[in-house]
């Protein structure tokens, strides 16, 4: 028999905590201190955190320490944005944020989250927002008499799971993506930036133990020589020359699309921030690589499909293998030459004449077999995640308005797992 479903006040079944109004001064190491732009839909980003000392850490801790389990979320300017303190996270609150301690007896905390995440919730906080003259907020001293609708315990935990299924192989395939990418990065910098073959062939190591140690068959090592010689680059490895960037691709300018003349479509449109939206026609075939221009500086995108970039981008036509293009372009600093003091902007001529080694062509073409199968199960993986983020956001709220209930979905949550 299924239960009764119940609208309470969030103040009936969880404590709600407000983060400190001030920033501390940040140091390279120690505790992490949570920004509201680390709520990435429904997660948390840790990508680009910051962190505090011990002594501020005791003080940003006095109204609460982040616990696992707990919720934490945006009360201004990120309106509706929540995520799940993990296990093992060390951190405090920073300013704008709040905290939802669930009464573990009467609500699941990974439910709630995925409550404040639905629609229907979503519209409410909507209908409670201030719009203020700089920020937009939720006034957090009425949040304690926001309602939220519950079913059962049981089936709470029954429907966290279904959806957090879904998440966790989400979550899983991005660190999965983060590992091939940092593969394929470790060794476009071995072979075309430190020149370990090179140099462990001039210091005399054995064939058969450069081939071990760097992962390489004796064919490719072959491709290396044994020598590193001076040039204004430094030292690069003999027969190499010394070249510019446009002589491996051009940087070429998107086009203006306002978000009001995009048709619904499948073709994602590409800012400086990443993908702003879709249209119903593309600008660039697919694959290809997009360049912050104006707002983030130097950001980079590979893009397997065909895109729409806009004006404050530009794409990359290359003149050699794409996928050497885009590793060499995550070692230019891109992100640092910031020429517009105005507005943050990237100039491309000041990108062209920056010097980097040409190696034979046949070496970028072995890196391309190398990184084109890891860029496949990248692919596929992205795409994966999206089917099933798609499936994700049609039961989420079907789930959480009760219109479909957990016993009806076992076998999907079964195929998912």
């Amino acid at each position: 028999m299924v239960g009764e479903w119940l609208t309470v006040r969030i103040g009936d079944v969880a404590e709600v905590f407000d983060g400190p109004h001030a920033t501390p001064k940040k140091t390279a190491t120690g505790p992490i201190f949570l920004g509201i732009t680390s709520l990435d839909h429904g997660r948390l980003n840790l990508s680009n955190v910051e962190h505090l000392s011990e002594e501020d850490f005791i003080t940003w801790t006095r109204r609460v320490t982040p616990s696992p389990g707990d919720v934490v979320f945006s009360y201004e300017t990120r309106l509706g944005e929540a995520a799940l303190i993990p296990d093992g996270l060390r951190c405090c609150l920073g300013r704008r944020m709040g905290l939802v301690r669930t009464k573990e007896t009467v609500l699941d905390s990974r439910f709630f989250l995925y409550q404040y995440l639905s629609p229907a919730f979503q519209a409410f906080l909507r209908s409670r927002t201030v719009h203020g003259s700089t920020v937009d907020r939720i006034p957090l001293i009425d949040f304690p008499d926001f309602p939220i609708t519950v079913p059962p315990l049981g089936e709470q935990r029954e429907i966290a799971h279904t959806l957090g299924t879904l998440d966790d192989k989400i979550e899983l395939n991005r660190r999965m993506n983060e590992t091939l990418e940092g593969i394929a990065r470790a060794i476009f910098k071995s072979w075309f930036v430190d020149f370990d073959p090179v140099r462990a062939k001039a210091n005399g190591e054995p064939l058969e133990s450069i081939c071990r140690r760097l992962h390489l068959t004796p064919d490719l090592l072959a491709l290396f020589p044994d020598r590193l010689v001076d040039s204004e680059l430094g030292e690069i490895p003999e027969g190499w020359e010394q070249k510019r960037v446009d002589d491996f691709m051009e940087l070429a300018y998107g086009k203006a699309l306002k978000a009001s003349d995009r048709i619904d479509g499948p073709v994602p449109v590409y800012g400086s921030g990443g993908i702003t939206g879709y249209h119903s026609v593309h600008l660039v075939d697919g694959p290809g690589i997009i360049v912050g221009r104006k707002g983030t500086v130097g950001s980079l995108y590979w893009e397997d499909r065909s895109f729409f970039p806009i004006d404050t981008v530009f794409y990359v036509v290359p003149k050699v293998q794409l996928t050497y293009c885009y590793y060499l372009l995550q070692t230019l600093g891109l992100d640092r030459m910031n020429t517009d003091a105005a507005v943050p902007g990237l100039n491309r001529n000041n990108v062209y004449r920056l010097p980097v080694a040409w190696s034979p062509d046949e070496l970028r073409q072995a890196f391309d077999r190398v990184a084109e199968p890891l860029r496949d199960r990248l692919f596929a993986n992205k795409q994966e995640s999206q089917a099933l983020e798609n499936i994700r956001e049609t039961l989420l709220p079907k789930l959480l308005s009760g219109e479909l209930r957990v016993p009806q979905d076992e076998k999907m949550t079964e195929a998912i797992a």
